[in-house]
């Protein structure tokens, strides 16, 4: 005859393999006791071969594994820096053997003299090595009723991450005529932030009445990519004048982009030698089109429109001159 396990009996076998894996693990808490409000079935009443099982209140024994099962299950007091393939993190300082090697074992197979100029190559880059780099930025071709015209933007720099020095230079002019407006900028310039550049130096015109400027400004990156060069210039003979210039460069695909681009010039006063007004003095908007064959040589093409505001289109006037200009270009961003 087959004998018949009580439940209570099977319940606590098959909880007994689990409270003993729970104490190998090392649990903060003993295996759970028995909960007095669990009901247990009287199984000498009801006799062996008599079990009616569907007059049992499964509801009642369901709800009592489950609490059991969470209080087995409950891993929040385990110990687990003592579990297998988990070494603690060693406080100590490293072997003295860990220093026996050469300082340079790469000089044994490369060559110590090689390495040595490799060495210092690393020291340089990573301590902000100087670099020399050279941008002409807008060299090009003017198309405007009347005659036409030419005008660059070139600058670039020497130096380091921190501190170099600039060079600009920018004019423009009418073909078979003398430039209208000529100028260098040497200016020593460091970084201030991640993005921006301060920038002190001199400015010198080379056309017109000649003079000298004083300069300081701010030159880089403002946010939505907008590059920026804004500069004050304080002359020998006391005008002070400022020019803001903007542009951004917006990927049309990977080599195709399209950057809008303004500058406005300003004044503390008129200046009736050089055809500038107080206040807002000019406004120049523009778009160019540009294709990098490579990244160092753009060609573009573009229109630009000039205006004169205020007493500067006043003097634009008395010259003989539009004091508004629309401006069809050609021309080659190139950098090196």
């Amino acid at each position: 005859m087959r004998k018949t396990i009580p439940i209570g009996a099977a319940l606590l076998l098959a909880s007994a393999p689990a409270a003993a894996a729970a104490q190998d693990h090392d649990h903060a808490a003993p295996a759970p006791a028995a909960d007095d409000t669990c009901p247990m079935p009287d199984h000498a009443a009801m006799g062996e071969g008599a079990m009616d099982h569907g007059a049992m209140d499964h509801g009642d024994m369901s709800a009592c594994r489950s609490e059991a099962d969470e209080q087995l299950m409950d891993h929040s007091g385990m110990n687990h820096s003592t579990m297998a393939g988990e070494a603690p993190i060693p406080q100590t300082p490293p072997p003295p053997e860990a220093f026996e090697g050469p300082a340079h074992a790469a000089d044994a197979i490369v060559g110590a003299e090689k390495m040595a100029a490799s060495r210092a190559a690393v020291a340089r880059e990573v301590s902000g090595m100087n670099l020399l780099w050279i941008q002409g930025e807008r060299a090009e071709y003017r198309a405007r009723e009347g005659s036409d015209g030419y005008l660059w933007d070139i600058q670039g720099y020497y130096g380091g991450d921190i501190d170099k020095l600039w060079v600009k230079s920018e004019g423009e002019g009418n073909f078979g005529e003398k430039p209208e407006s000529a100028e260098v900028q040497a200016l020593w310039s460091h970084a201030i932030g991640p993005w921006w550049d301060l920038q002190a130096g001199i400015r010198q015109d080379l056309t017109g009445p000649e003079r000298t400027h004083a300069v300081i400004g701010l030159q880089g990156l403002a946010p939505y990519l907008f590059e920026v060069d804004a500069a004050a210039f304080i002359s020998t003979r006391g005008d002070v004048t400022a020019r803001i210039e903007a542009e951004l460069d917006q990927r049309i695909t990977q080599r195709l982009i399209l950057q809008p681009r303004a500058e406005i010039g300003l004044s503390a006063q008129d200046i009736p030698e050089l055809g500038v007004g107080a206040g807002l003095d000019t406004v120049e908007a523009g778009l160019r089109l540009r294709y990098e064959i490579t990244r160092q040589f753009a060609p573009y093409v573009g229109i630009e429109q000039e205006w004169k505001i205020g007493h500067g289109a006043d003097y634009a006037r008395a010259a003989g001159e539009d004091p508004s200009a629309t401006n069809y270009v050609a021309g080659i961003r190139f950098w090196f």
